[in-house]
């Protein structure tokens, strides 16, 4: 009987999945100079996100909302617990703290037309609060982090709220960076910075080491503006279990988790892709944070990082956030990673200037540089007049309404007349990891992975 030869495959082309294209690349790249990669943006690896989870819509078991007729509200209280004047937003998603430094003037200028137009607050970010910042946005979140850059008391009073920045999802652990291509002289002046020189921020705050310390500092805080503003506490995710529930221990009225998809404007990429966890599995170790000091609903919950649409703003609802912030999608709505950018009433062409940074529109990441091909990460004087104020704030107006159309237009597909009334027994996930991570059960079953059958 004639046996047939064995068909080996063709090993001679297959890549390895261990040492792939993008390994060997950054194999050499580190030989060769020595050096770890910046960036800006976030994670580009996969991770399991709110798109694993779907909303169980109304049917028989429950009735949905006719969305011409009946009203769905969106209106957003924080700060509740200690400030004399909390909060009041006309929607639950708010603009993430980006500082004046990592953005132009003109865009930080947008925020604030953008934010107040929809009822909602914008943040400063580090480096301090600009007077046009001030002047466009109704609701202004001043931070205060490690670096202390601009920090001004006086600032502090004019803002709303104050949020103390513990860390960040895109840099848990980790301070933050402005390259000194980006230190230009206004930006040198607020941060008290020679111009032209790398600032690397400290990566915990000098005047406290643990959450007594912290209590001290809110104390401070709420004193020199006569317990009028709401303090926030921001965490990047990791012990999320224990460090909101610190947070609440230290006085917070608001307590902000980050997850890992949260974007950065200048970072090592080993800390993007590697340190912290997905935001899908910190929203539900804050809410069972806040529900096992008995503190949900007295201490507010805004969750970031990797929100992008309003299913996802409304899956966070859902899994107990009070309200959402948003960075990287705020700055797409403006027009970063576009073909094109508007100025003097035209279209331009920025294929050249990204050609130039050696990407392509939807590629860049290339934040940290200060060369933006449409003038939103950029402190350069010529750069920065690609994006007028009003043209930032009217599409990202449009952007924030459409999230907020899509929020209340599941919500009512749910059967409910306010956001704030989805909950977790909307939800099933689609993975087993998202539904061990959500804390809801696989669609199609009544199992929760971790909790038994």
């Amino acid at each position: 009987m004639e046996t047939k030869p064995v068909q080996f495959k063709n090993l001679s082309r297959e890549e390895s999945y261990g040492y792939d294209r993008k390994t060997l690349d950054y194999i050499r790249n580190a030989a060769a100079h020595g050096l770890y990669e910046i960036r800006g943006m976030g994670a580009k690896r996969k991770l399991p996100n709110f798109d694993d989870l779907v909303f169980l819509g109304a049917s028989m078991s429950r009735y949905p909302l006719e969305g011409y007729r009946e009203k769905c509200i969106t209106k957003t209280l924080l700060g509740t617990r200690f400030a004399k004047k909390p909060i009041e937003l006309e929607i639950p998603i708010t603009i993430a703290g980006m500082s004046f430094g990592a953005l132009s003037a003109n865009v930080k200028e947008s925020l604030g037309l953008a934010a107040t137009e929809m009822g909602t607050s914008t943040t400063t970010g580090d480096g301090g609060m600009t007077p046009e910042e001030r002047r466009s946005s109704k609701t202004l979140i001043y931070q205060c982090l490690p670096s202390r850059y601009g920090f001004n008391p006086d600032d502090v009073r004019k803002a709303d709220a104050i949020e103390v920045v513990i860390g960040q999802g895109a840099k848990p652990g980790g301070g933050g960076m402005l390259l000194g291509q980006k230190v230009n002289p206004r930006v040198a002046k607020m941060r008290t910075l020679p111009e032209g020189v790398d600032q690397r921020s400290a990566c915990r705050h000098p005047d406290w080491t643990g959450p007594d310390d912290l209590a001290i500092k809110i104390q401070e805080l709420r004193e020199i503006t006569d317990w009028e503003k709401p303090i926030y506490v921001k965490v990047g995710a990791t012990r999320t279990f224990n460090d909101v529930k610190l947070a609440v221990h230290s006085g917070a009225d608001v307590v902000v988790v980050d997850g890992m998809q949260g974007g950065t404007a200048a970072t090592q990429t080993c800390f993007i892709e590697h340190v912290g966890i997905p935001t899908l599995a910190a929203v539900r170790q804050a809410v069972n944070a806040l529900e096992d000091l008995d503190m949900k609903g007295k201490v507010q919950l805004i969750v970031s990082g990797g929100i992008r649409t309003g299913a996802d703003v409304a899956k966070a609802l859902a899994m107990g956030a009070d309200a959402v912030a948003i960075g990287q999608g705020v700055l797409v709505a403006l027009g970063c990673n576009g073909e094109t950018y508007f100025q003097n009433g035209a279209h331009h062409d920025a294929i050249a200037d990204y050609n130039t940074l050696g990407t392509a529109p939807g590629f860049c990441h290339h934040c940290h540089t200060g060369k933006c091909p449409v003038g939103i990460t950029t402190q350069d004087a010529i750069l920065e007049q690609r994006l007028s104020p009003a043209v930032g704030a009217k599409h990202l107006k449009n952007y924030l309404k459409t999230l907020n159309m899509e929020l209340t237009t599941i919500a009512r597909a749910c059967g409910k007349q306010n956001v704030h009334h989805l909950e977790p027994e909307d939800l099933v996930a689609l993975t087993i990891e998202a539904a061990a991570m959500a804390g809801v059960p696989l669609a199609g079953t009544n199992w929760i992975p971790g909790r038994g059958f």
